[in-house]
């Protein structure tokens, strides 16, 4: 279980993250959206431990987040952000087995957990023995995701993992991701700008602006009975994708 109890954030006297409280539920896509500055990042941030709150608390099942032991807890916590963030000077191997290397894992537990995860992910041993600027963009976002999924945490954060791709390469990245995300058996949150992505993946999806909550619900949840208008001008907003436009 992840969650925030009452947190906020302020930077410079402006408070970008008004009080939150919510449980991010085990087994449940949740896709976090809105418009920029709105703190989508900056909750994904406080749940990483990259960012400490003003108020409240993080916890993780029931281990309150600290600067003490975020080191720790990070362990049990996937992170992919937008283009991957791989090391380019490290084959895509490398990068996938850079943590569980350090932490002295078994080589044969390595080597079998890699394997296990190039099959989810569809990632042939020719392309893992590549490095990042060998691979396509979409290549690259798989390979993150193995490498976030390295040490099998229960939770698993993404921030606009799709955003820096092509349109052909993200719809069909969009599909499988869905078909994975469906047989991992855990806590993922999704950071996006786009609906379309959230109605997509998400099982439960969390409106914000200026730094509050306007409305969490599943996106027929939003369509049919929006808790304010900006909710419904948002959707309308995005309507270039007809599957979002309202009967």
């Amino acid at each position: 279980m992840l969650a925030v109890q009452n947190v906020s954030k302020s930077f410079e006297g402006r408070q970008v993250l008004q009080p939150m409280t919510h449980t991010f539920r085990a087994d449940q896509i949740t896709a976090v959206i809105g418009p920029s500055g709105c703190g989508k990042t900056t909750l994904l941030r406080l749940l990483l431990g990259l960012l400490q709150p003003d108020t409240g608390s993080v916890m993780l099942d029931t281990t309150e987040l600290t600067p003490g032991n975020a080191g720790q807890l990070r362990l049990r916590v996937g992170y992919v952000i937008q283009q991957g963030g791989l090391f380019p000077h490290l084959s895509a191997r490398d990068n996938v087995t850079l943590m569980a290397n350090y932490l002295g894992h078994r080589r044969e537990a390595i080597a079998e957990r890699v394997s296990e995860l190039a099959g989810l992910m569809h990632i042939s041993p020719d392309m893992l023995a590549r490095f990042p600027k060998g691979l396509s963009g979409g290549q690259r976002q798989r390979i993150a995701l193995m490498r976030a999924l390295m040490l099998d945490p229960p939770v698993l954060l993404m921030d606009e993992p799709l955003g820096a791709l092509d349109p052909m390469i993200r719809f069909n990245l969009q599909n499988e991701l869905k078909d994975i995300f469906s047989r991992l058996d855990k806590t993922v949150v999704l950071v996006t700008h786009d609906m379309h992505e959230a109605a997509h993946f998400a099982d439960e999806i969390i409106l914000m602006r200026d730094g509050k909550v306007v409305q969490t619900g599943s996106f027929d949840d939003l369509l049919s009975s929006p808790a304010a208008p900006f909710v419904t001008d948002f959707i309308r907003a995005q309507r270039a994708d007809a599957r979002l436009a309202a009967p």
